[in-house]
């Protein structure tokens, strides 16, 4: 993450990522379909699990999705990407929401 040192998305994203596994959090599929609208991008710093539906089209980064849960957003025709991948896409974080 050294492109995006001064940005304060990225830099909260890797202080929540240096914490212990078992303090990331772990988010449900219902959870982000609650909080996002239609088109957004969202990242998690921690665990997408699959309880729950997705009915709007999104962008969903993650430290970690159970499989069910990816099966779930793909179904929606939602896209699934790396933390690291999105940060290649979008270095500046523009747009980007943290969701847990």
């Amino acid at each position: 993450m050294q492109a995006s040192k001064g940005n304060k998305l990225w830099r909260r994203l890797a202080e929540d990522l240096e914490k212990p596994s078992r303090q990331r959090r772990n988010i449900n599929i219902s959870r982000i379909n609650r909080y996002t609208d239609e088109g957004e991008v969202v990242v998690v710093p921690g665990k997408v699990l699959s309880c729950g539906n997705l009915d709007h089209k999104l962008t969903i980064a993650a430290w970690q999705f159970s499989q069910q849960a990816m099966e779930k957003i793909r179904s929606a025709n939602s896209e699934v990407i790396t933390i690291s991948a999105l940060l290649e896409k979008n270095p500046k974080g523009k747009g980007v929401r943290i969701i847990g």
